[in-house]
């Protein structure tokens, strides 16, 4: 992919991400914005995997772990649904780690607790995204 795709690809999740938010409005379990933008995602065609197990590697041994990452979409954006009233440092740090682990260009940190999801949504990119051609 190239960061254009990506970037589309980002653009077309957040929208599915309001499509949700406006539908549902904010107070509920992230569990239910995680089944309903899967939902939305997949009717709009894209694959998504849900609850994705991280595995990693420590000293060359792969190691199974109980991380789990709340959706990958396309096999490239990983979605991390939060619904609380504030993200902490410590949310960017989860999300950020995924993508280095799984070697996704990027992350979108999706809060639903808002009244509009576009001023909360933090998109992140690290190393693999910037490694990609641009066009």
């Amino acid at each position: 992919m190239t960061k254009k795709e990506v970037t589309q690809l980002s653009y077309e999740i957040v929208g599915c991400a309001i499509t949700v938010h406006k539908t549902l409005g904010p107070g509920l379990l992230e569990s239910v914005y995680e089944k309903c933008l899967k939902e939305e995602l997949e009717f709009q065609g894209f694959k998504v995997e849900t609850q994705q197990k991280v595995k990693l590697e420590y000293r060359n041994a792969q190691i199974e772990t109980e991380l789990r990452l709340d959706l990958l979409v396309n096999d490239t954006i990983i979605v991390e649904i939060k619904s609380i009233e504030n993200l902490l440092p410590v949310h960017e740090a989860q999300l950020l780690t995924y993508m280095s682990l799984l070697e996704k260009p990027q992350g979108l940190l999706i809060n639903f607790y808002t009244d509009n999801i576009t001023k909360s949504v933090k998109p992140l990119v690290n190393e693999y995204f910037k490694n990609l051609n641009e066009t």
